[in-house]
């Protein structure tokens, strides 16, 4: 249900409320606004409002079904007074009720935040001085205190807002100053280049964000805090303990919950004019194209080389651009592909994808926080200048950044022949296909109970994982020789470090590693390359200590 209206009668809030009951909703909140004795040093008599009546309806019932979609209320109300109100009389009332208290919160905030700015409402103070002069309520309401929210069922946070000189009525709580709950984009709007015309481009922006770790922190906090009126977050991992000291949105307790819900409630706190579309899904595929589509910007902030390719060769499809990064250890890359102007896009660099595994992630090769931090930075700065127009926009390029010399050096990135040809007929048929992780093949993967079998068949044992990771969780077994993955790549090709024995390409080989990712990517990388007995141990290292014997 939704009902906006006006009326010269006083407002009964108690039968106001009783018409939003609903058994199904556990969650209500209204707020009351009053007019007070005083506005701006001077003493107030009473108030006169009049209203462009049917335009202001119109709108407010856009406002009300605004607010049911965006937030899932299943019932909202405001009704404003007009004529003339003495001191104390409750000039409007807006109320929402939700399935759940956040819902109720944010949906009566937003309402008369939204009636405040769009509504053709005047108001004329009288004062004891004998001035008097008639105001739009959209200035008025930025330079009084607000009010606070009267009812909260569920404990549902204070509601803090003005839209008349009033006074806050509530329960066990401390009035709140409205500036503090309003986002105030005064700063970047102080930009030329920005402006009130670049903010109100920004709430119209749609970006989807794939990928809520170390990369999407910082690009979801700073777009949310721009005031990016959409933002989808993709992502369908859980938090783990391991994560936070990069992923600084989450906290400990929340180990085990969906990042992207996670990531949700951060945003909405931050930014509540922000509608934040949830996704607990990893993006493939099947589904990739129906995610992307309702967004005109994609920020790739995910940690596999499958992923990454997948959104290159959808967006180029789609003609939306997309904004790419990718980190290891110390140093990072940054890539903008933009389809929509004819630009190199990830296989004009790399025509055939790498193979997951092949270099480590976050979890195998180690990374320090601030290093995901700033290219994340990047990507949201970036996204920005695409949304606003702004220049320097990083172009058919790619930007490679050592932050242990904080050297900065950058790649010509010209668009291959394919894409210039047309709309790039090998990413069509590799989007569905090999852009997909790579499933495991049974021929190259085996089981073993130890390692000891292995070397009784005739295999020569080779540990892929990093040094670190072997001397936490040395593989258990004699004679493995331990060569970490990107040398063994080296190896194959024939570059061995020095020391190294060569590999026999008509040897059998076991290559190990912590999950038996690593492993697989580089069986499949050896046989490639002429190596046709190389195998990888299926499910790692971790699935020998879980068949050891206690």
């Amino acid at each position: 249900m939704r009902t906006f209206a006006f009326t010269r009668e006083p407002l009964d809030p108690a039968s106001l409320r009783q018409a939003l009951a609903d058994r199904s909703c556990g969650g209500y909140a209204s707020f009351e606004g009053w007019v007070r004795d005083q506005n701006e040093g001077q003493s107030v008599t009473h108030l006169e409002y009049e209203a462009f009546e049917p335009l202001a309806i119109k709108e407010g019932e856009r406002i009300l079904t605004e607010a049911l979609e965006r937030f899932g209320v299943e019932h909202a109300a405001c009704v404003h007074r007009v004529g003339d109100l003495a001191l104390g009389e409750m000039a409007v009332w807006v109320g929402a009720s939700a399935r759940h208290r956040d819902e109720a919160f944010l949906a009566c905030r937003y309402i008369i935040d939204e009636v405040k700015h769009r509504l053709p409402i005047w108001k004329k103070e009288h004062y004891r001085s004998g001035d008097s002069g008639w105001v739009n309520c959209e200035r008025c309401a930025a330079a009084v205190s607000a009010p606070e929210a009267h009812d909260h069922h569920e404990h549902a946070p204070a509601l803090e807002h003005a839209h008349t000189p009033g006074h806050a009525h509530a329960h066990g709580h401390e009035p709140v100053p409205a500036r503090a709950l309003v986002p105030d984009y005064s700063r970047q709007i102080a930009l030329k280049e920005v402006g009130p015309g670049g903010q109100a481009r920004l709430r119209a922006s749609r970006v989807l964000v794939v990928g809520a770790g170390g990369l999407g922190v910082p690009v979801l906090s700073y777009l949310a805090g721009a005031g990016v009126g959409r933002l989808g977050i993709v992502d369908g991992d859980r938090l783990e303990p391991s994560n936070l000291h990069r992923q600084t949105l989450y906290a400990l307790a929340e180990a085990g919950r969906p990042k992207a819900e996670l990531a949700a409630e951060r945003l909405r706190a931050l930014n509540p004019d922000v509608d934040v579309r949830v996704h607990s899904v990893r993006l493939d595929a099947a589904n990739g194209a129906a995610l992307i589509e309702p967004y005109q910007l994609v920020i790739d902030c995910t940690d596999n080389f499958s992923t990454k390719f997948l959104l290159n060769d959808l967006c180029v499809q789609l003609g939306k651009p997309a904004i790419l990064s990718s980190v290891y250890q110390f140093e990072g890359q940054l890539q903008v592909v933009r389809p929509d102007r004819s630009g190199a896009c990830l296989r004009c660099i790399w025509p055939e994808a790498t193979r997951d595994g092949l270099v480590g992630n976050c979890a195998e090769a180690g990374v320090l926080g601030p290093v995901p931090g700033l290219f994340g930075s990047l990507q949201a700065l970036e996204a920005l200048k695409i949304l606003l127009d702004l220049p320097g926009q990083l172009g058919d390029e790619l930007l490679v950044v050592d932050l242990t010399s904080l050297s900065v050096s950058r790649v010509r990135a010209r668009r291959a022949q394919e894409c210039r040809e047309g709309p790039c007929a090998r990413i069509a048929v590799r989007s569905g296909a090999q852009a997909a992780s790579p499933a495991p093949d049974p021929a190259v993967e085996l089981r073993f109970h130890d390692l000891s079998e292995a070397l009784r068949q005739g295999f020569g044992i080779i540990d892929v994982r990093e040094p670190r990771e072997i001397a936490e969780h040395p593989a258990p077994a004699e004679r493995v020789r331990h060569i970490p993955l990107h040398a063994l790549i080296e190896l194959a090709q024939g570059s061995p470090r020095d020391g190294e024995r060569p590999l026999d390409p008509s040897a059998k080989y076991l290559l190990v590693c912590a999950s038996g990712k690593r492993s697989l990517a580089g069986a499949q990388e050896l046989r490639a390359r002429g190596f046709g007995l190389v195998y990888s141990l299926a499910g790692g290292i971790a699935a020998l200590r879980r068949h050891a014997p206690a």
